[in-house]
């Protein structure tokens, strides 16, 4: 009769231990996959930010959104001989103090 309790005994242990170990691999997995899919999503988030940044560049840079030239007009002055009026120096020069 004593041997009737210890296999009831060995059998529920086996069990905890076959459960144990299935929750214990059920949570690595997980573990690894989120750990794969944050660096999925990692990478695929930079490949997006990339892309958006290129397709701004290229439409302000070559596309419909990029500034049309415009002829100017010139409005600087013809170059004369003559100085102009403020920039000559002064006609009278200034008095030196006698010792």
């Amino acid at each position: 009769m004593a041997q009737g309790g210890k296999q009831r005994d060995t059998r529920a242990e086996r069990e905890r231990v076959r459960v144990y170990q299935a929750r214990r691999a059920f949570h690595e997995g997980q573990s690894r996959r989120r750990t794969r899919d944050n660096l999925i999503a990692g990478i695929g988030g930079g490949l997006l930010i990339l892309a958006v940044v290129a397709g701004q560049a290229a439409y302000f840079m070559a596309g419909p959104g990029a500034p049309e030239p415009s002829p100017s007009t010139s409005t600087s002055p013809e170059p004369t001989t003559s100085p102009a009026p403020g920039s000559s120096p002064d006609a009278t020069p200034t008095p030196t103090p006698a010792p």
